[in-house]
């Protein structure tokens, strides 16, 4: 037998003799880096050796040749978004939250967890004994004879505003035409799924804004912020507006004009708080 022949079969023997217990066979898939989640086999880049079954070996490049069978990634699960809450303080300019709860955890290098709580705007027309008579109807009365911002939300709000607050009240609302003047660069930083309307706003574009029930409370003529109040030519008017739920966006804007019903799209629509 020729010596090359001779080496031939002692390599071949060699590579039998090293058992291949890779993370598969042993089982082991471990959190973190672990040093003593390792075995003798195989690595990713072809050499035989101490492998690891743990997620650091990603970042280590020692991983079992076998590690993304054993311990494939798995992406976080989360739950539907809960129902909103109510206002946190009633006949306040407030927040309402939602959350949803982790129901598979991120492994292996996963996609990590989404946001698990949200915040956006809300106003409560209602206490527990009854409609509000103080605080906010006095932040609205303020509202039109000092310089405060008229405060103003999407008008996806509409839904959720209790059903009782809209059926009760027997005022008609009306829509108000504005021109956006300026706006403040907070504005196109909301990324939030109920802030995101924020970044639709942009200077010189018209929008709507609705002024309904329970914004527009019985006895009244318009709602805070319109406009409708003040003695000046309402065409050259420049008003302050706050967007709801993101306290930094905020600018001017030049009324257009009254309108019996809001015909702008749904991205430049939106209501009086």
């Amino acid at each position: 037998m020729s010596a090359s022949r001779s080496w031939m079969l002692y390599f071949i023997a060699l590579l039998v003799s090293q058992s291949e217990e890779g993370c598969l066979e042993t089982g082991m898939c471990c959190f973190g880096q672990n040093q003593s989640c390792s075995t003798e086999d195989w690595r990713k880049d072809g050499s035989f050796g101490e492998c690891y079954c743990d997620q650091a070996c990603r970042k280590t490049l020692d991983c079992c040749h076998d590690y993304d069978l054993a311990c494939p990634a798995v992406s976080c699960v989360v739950s539907e978004w809960s129902s909103w809450s109510g206002c946190q303080e009633p006949c306040k300019v407030t927040q309402r939250s939602r959350q949803r709860k982790v129901l598979v955890e991120a492994r292996n290098g996963g996609e990590g967890c989404p946001p698990l709580y949200q915040t956006a705007g809300c106003a409560d027309y209602q206490d527990k004994d009854g409609p509000c008579l103080q605080s906010l109807v006095l932040d609205l009365f303020l509202c039109h004879y000092f310089t405060v911002p008229a405060l103003i939300t999407t008008g996806g709000y509409a839904n959720a505003r209790k059903k009782r607050d809209v059926l009760n009240n027997s005022t008609i609302g009306y829509c108000v035409e504005f021109e956006l003047m300026s706006l403040t660069e907070s504005c196109q930083s909301s990324f939030s799924p109920h802030t995101r309307w924020m970044r639709y706003l942009k200077e010189g574009h018209q929008v709507c804004v609705e002024c309904q029930p329970p914004a527009l409370a019985q006895g009244r003529r318009y709602c805070s912020g319109d406009g409708e109040s003040t003695g000046q030519d309402r065409g050259l008017q420049s008003l302050q507006w706050q967007a709801v739920g993101n306290s930094l966006c905020r600018g001017l804007w030049r009324r257009v004009g009254r309108r019996e019903s809001c015909s702008c799209p749904t991205v430049h629509s939106f209501l009086f708080i």
